[in-house]
């Protein structure tokens, strides 16, 4: 080998290196990497939205650290630990969101907060997102599986409890994903398809009794919206209006960076959290969306393949459960603000602006990791 040789091989040589070393600490350099383009991405396009604020993008910046942390250390736990933990997990996360209900701060007209001595302001109904899964999992993965009637039976009550008690607070948005997270490893166990088909069927049926007594009336009017947003264009209606008119005038390429009409203007209501995906369509067009949208599909695919190489049941369907609730983020915030879906105030995730949310994703990514490069059980 030649001198200009070896030094062709340097960077190749650190680059094995480097992933070696974090396959080690049990991290996915891969999804890794995908995860650390997205916030960069993100923490761009808010300090568009924030109109600069510098100090925004700190405060975000700080909150990615402390997700960061966590995910490290959440990958370092060899799943047989989360199945020990996840019924108490979960029990301590039912009271927490009692205590919410009881004692937790109001903002907003919403109840969702709660303030334990010693501890920042968070909302249990985040962790409820990674903790229902778990106990989910932690029932099925020693039952026959595909799930019988019985236990799909406790798992729907291990799931719609928690569910119920987030959307009393109310949040609806936060109590879909909930639900949706516990229901992922129910369809991951095998359900059969008829019994899919009778829960869709239920849930119609059922569509009347909740939009009579379940929904408040600010979330019927969010639903009527969806289908004439026109009629209301000064209120309900304000946002989709706004934020398609924001996606549309982006165009392919978009006006620019800092050059959104809708947002600096102040047109576009919440542009920095749940409709920050409208400053991207803006000021980076259709194929800044496009390339968001990409990053995301490339970091689901890879945490499916994970999930797929698990070695144990509980792995497969925790792992699997959690990446397909980051799915259902995406989705629906997406299918929100371009008015395909009814508002319910579901963040952009590792994009929007917040901090629980953040560190909550960000820890099931490192769950998702653990359950792959944890080899032994």
């Amino acid at each position: 080998m030649t001198g200009r040789d070896f030094v062709r091989t340097l960077p190749q040589a650190r680059t094995r290196s480097a992933g070696a070393w974090l396959r080690q600490i049990h991290l996915d350099p891969l999804m890794l990497i995908g995860l650390l383009v997205i916030m960069a991405c993100g923490l761009v396009v808010l300090y568009s939205a924030a109109d600069r604020d510098a100090g925004m993008v700190t405060n975000q910046i700080a909150r990615f650290t402390i997700g960061i942390v966590a995910l490290v250390i959440a990958a370092q736990l060899p799943l047989r630990y989360y199945l020990l933990w996840a019924p108490f997990a979960f029990a301590l996360g039912l009271l927490l969101l009692v205590g919410v209900l009881l004692f937790g701060e109001t903002a907003k007209g919403a109840q969702r907060w709660l303030e334990v001595p010693g501890l920042p302001r968070f909302q249990p109904s985040e962790l409820m997102k990674v903790l229902v899964p778990m106990v989910v999992a932690w029932y099925l993965h020693d039952r026959p599986l595909p799930p019988r009637l019985r236990d799909l039976c406790v798992a729907l009550v291990l799931i719609l409890v928690p569910a119920g008690l987030v959307g009393m607070q109310p949040d609806l948005g936060t109590a879909i994903l909930v639900a949706g997270a516990g229901f992922a490893v129910i369809v991951l166990a095998g359900l059969n398809w008829r019994w899919m088909a009778a829960t869709v069927g239920a849930v119609a049926v059922a569509v009347p009794l909740l939009w009579a007594f379940l929904l408040h009336d600010y979330q019927r009017q969010r639903v009527l919206t969806l289908f004439d947003p026109e009629s209301d264009p000064l209120g309900a209606g304000w946002n989709i209006i706004q934020s398609t008119t924001a996606i549309g005038s982006g165009g392919i390429y978009g006006k620019g960076i800092f050059h959104g009409t809708q947002s600096h203007l102040h047109f576009l209501p919440e542009g920095h959290t749940d409709f920050i995906i409208a400053v991207v369509g803006e000021e980076f067009g259709l194929v800044g969306i496009c390339s968001l949208l990409a990053l995301y599909v490339a970091l689901i695919a890879r945490g499916l393949y994970l999930a797929a190489q698990a070695q144990h049941p509980f792995q497969q369907l925790l792992a699997g459960a959690l990446t397909l609730t980051f799915f259902v983020y995406v989705f629906v915030n997406i299918g929100m603000v371009s008015g395909l879906l009814p508002v319910v105030g579901v963040p952009l995730p590792l994009v929007s602006y917040g901090g629980t949310s953040a560190i909550t994703l960000l820890a099931s990514f490192g769950i998702i990791m653990a359950a792959r490069t944890h080899r032994g059980w």
